[in-house]
């Protein structure tokens, strides 16, 4: 395998003789390497040096043993390019090792894609915690912490609490009314807020209590037992909330909050282009695709664009996967890493001679990985047509990765997610749809959710995906950086590589790709819709009244429909491959008209009459001038003036109209009545 401009040395591993990896396939597809060791990470460990000592870079097929790997690199040739790939349980221990030989060159080619770097955001806790309780668990939790954290306790009104024999910290009444931050930056309203009486006896006695105090922490330690003050609360930096009932639960919990003092940092999972977002524009909302998905609340309306909080985002990735812009895009890793890895993975598969269609299985780290492992351990394994890839979150998937997939040569494509999942789907499952409902028209293999806990279900349900034959001519396109490129492109090389191609297909509502149509006699080409359109879909001609429309870049925000002050456009989801190979298309177009005064062209026929048409009953357009003064509207800003002061017409003038008062109308009236 070539990588810049060294061949990629790839060390492989018979671990133990308890597989076999197959040297011939890898050769085929360009990934051969030494001969296969025995005991890699042990006995052999001096090829692995060898190989350092060259220089090249290295992909090494076993993760069991990266850290060790890792560890001797960085000793013996610091900064070495270095991959890994897991072909154990993935290839080599599955009831059809003997088979898996081009999965093997797969998953090595894959691998040696190495993933751009991410950014992190800091977050400081100086030990301040807010203590939430409605028993004695909370002050005891409190004295547990004391030593190590700045404690306030906040008891629910009505609680019942023994009076401490020293004030160690304070003991409050209230109910949080209003909670947001994060670790490090918690802000709470507190309503019923009191402090108690010095005299209490039996009980915490509190004086009148007030509303709409304030209080600011880095820790909040919820043990009310009460509903979380968060959305999908165990996801929130700085929330610690367990079950007062439960003595484990606050015994771990106590020890958790004991660490939570000093500077963390936390991946920022979203890269966010507000310039690329279609949210808003002057003050009309269109896409709110990722508003209604996050299920932290970390996105916020800011303006024209949304706002992503790095501190509270928890990195489901469904806001990116969604987003028919790339305005939001998954960082961990990026989708177009994500996409070359399939590209490079698909690519060695056809080479090393499979002779059937692959089967896509991404999968996250923290669920997925664990049950193929156990498959291969306790079961059947993985078939052999069926190639896993690792993502950080199933939910960051969006349609572009799914349909490149296919495009690249995929038969089937399937997402291993949990039985009960952690948030909602919606996203990724609206993804899935509208993947599936392309794929089924232009004769691609199927693209489903296998949700679920169990090794043995896991194999029961890949076993039903198709073993199709290998396409003859699967796309090689080079995925394109941005993330709406990707989305594009993968759709139509999709569709070039499909079984039966389509020259178009109408989409459900909802769909990122669709035509805007223009009702040319409401239309007076004012251009208000070239101005609000995000994506620069709709644009204008400099040379001449023209509104075109480019419907490749089109996301079907809406923006431009609601904009619209003549109610002249309306959208239709669809995907039309012939339109988006097509130049812009011309939606409307008049002559421009001309001044009369000058003859320079400033407007279009249409505008001049509408504007005409609704001035007919003011005023100021009738009697015996009204004429004259309509014929001004025919002419172009600067004759328009000229032609006004010559006139010598002022609207605010005594004489030409004055604002009637209730005076005016009782004279009138008087006058009547005197007649």
């Amino acid at each position: 395998m070539v990588h810049g401009d060294r061949k990629r040395t790839i060390l492989t591993c018979t671990c133990e003789g308890t597989m076999t990896p197959d040297g011939t396939a890898l050769e085929k597809a360009g990934c051969g390497g030494a001969p296969a060791a025995h005991q890699l990470c042990r006995a052999n460990l001096d090829r692995f040096q060898a190989a350092l000592a060259d220089g090249a870079p290295i992909t090494v097929t076993c993760t069991q043993e990266a850290p060790l790997f890792r560890e001797v690199a960085e000793t013996e040739a610091p900064g070495a390019d270095l991959s890994f790939a897991n072909i154990r349980e993935t290839a080599g221990w599955t009831a059809e090792a003997a088979e898996s030989g081009p999965k093997m060159a797969a998953l090595v080619a894959a691998g040696a894609v190495q993933p751009a770097g991410f950014s992190y955001t800091t977050m400081e806790s100086n030990g301040i915690a807010l203590i939430l309780g409605r028993d004695e668990v909370a002050l005891g939790a409190a004295n547990d912490l004391a030593a190590t954290l700045d404690i306030t306790v906040l008891l629910t009104p009505g609680a019942e609490v023994a009076p401490p024999r020293q004030t160690v910290f304070p003991v409050l009444q209230g109910a949080i009314r209003k909670a947001e931050g994060h670790l490090g930056a918690f802000a709470l309203t507190v309503d019923a807020y009191a402090a108690p009486e010095p005299s209490s006896r039996r009980v915490l006695t509190f004086g009148v209590p007030r509303d709409g105090a304030v209080s600011r922490a880095d820790l909040v330690i919820d043990l009310t037992g009460n509903t979380p003050l968060f959305p999908t609360a165990d996801l929130r930096p700085g929330y610690l909330r367990a079950d007062p009932r439960d003595p484990l639960a606050v015994a771990r919990l106590v020890t958790e909050a004991s660490h939570m003092v000093g500077t963390f940092d936390k991946p920022v999972f979203i890269d966010f282009a507000a310039d690329l977002c279609a949210h808003s524009r002057n003050e009309i909302t269109g896409c709110t695709r990722c508003l209604s998905l996050c299920p932290t609340g970390a996105i916020e309306p800011a303006g024209d664009s949304v706002a992503i909080d790095p501190n509270i985002c928890a990195g489901c990735g469904q806001c990116a996967a969604a987003c028919p812009t790339g305005a939001a895009a998954y960082a961990l890793p990026d989708v177009a890493t994500l996409a070359t890895q399939l590209r490079a993975g698909l690519r060695a598969w056809h080479e090393a001679g499979a002779k059937l269609a692959p089967v896509v299985l991404l999968h996250d780290a923290d669920h997925g990985a664990p049950l193929i492992d156990a498959s291969a351990r306790f079961g059947k394994g993985l078939p052999a047509h069926v190639i896993p890839f690792a993502v950080n979150e199933i939910s960051q998937v969006g349609p572009e990765l799914i349909a490149a997939a296919l495009a690249y040569g995929a038969g089937a494509v399937a997402l291993l997610g949990r039985a009960r999942p952690l948030h909602d789907l919606s996203g990724l499952q609206s993804g899935l749809a509208l993947v599936s409902e392309v794929a089924s028209a232009t004769g691609h293999g199927p693209c489903t959710l296998i949700e679920t806990d169990d090794p043995d279900q896991l194999e029961e349900r890949l076993a039903t995906l198709p073993r199709s034959p290998r396409r003859a001519t699967p796309s090689g396109f080079l995925p394109p950086e941005d993330k709406r490129g990707l989305l594009v492109t993968a759709f139509a090389e999709m569709n070039r590589a499909a079984p039966t191609p389509i020259p178009s297909l109408p989409l459900q509502q909802g769909a990122p790709f669709g035509a805007v149509v223009v009702d040319t006699e409401a239309c007076t080409l004012c251009m208000a819709c070239t101005g609000a359109c995000p994506a620069n879909a709709l644009l204008d001609n400099p040379e001449a009244p023209m509104l075109r429309f480019t419907e490749s870049a089109c996301v079907q925000c809406g923006l431009c429909e609601r904009t619209c002050p003549e109610d002249a456009i309306s959208l239709q989801p669809q995907i039309d491959f012939e339109a988006w190979a097509a130049p812009k298309r011309i939606l409307n177009e008049e002559a421009p008209f001309h001044c009369t005064s000058c003859g320079k062209p400033f407007a279009t026929e249409s505008a001049i009459s509408r504007i005409q048409e609704k001035l007919a009953d003011h005023w100021m357009f009738n009697g015996p001038d009204g004429e004259a003064r309509m014929k001004v509207l025919e002419m172009c800003e600067d004759c328009r003036v000229e032609a006004v002061v010559n006139e010598g017409f002022d609207p605010h003038s005594e004489d030409t109209r004055r604002v009637r008062t209730i005076e005016d109308h009782v004279a009138e009236a008087e006058a009547r009545k005197r007649h």
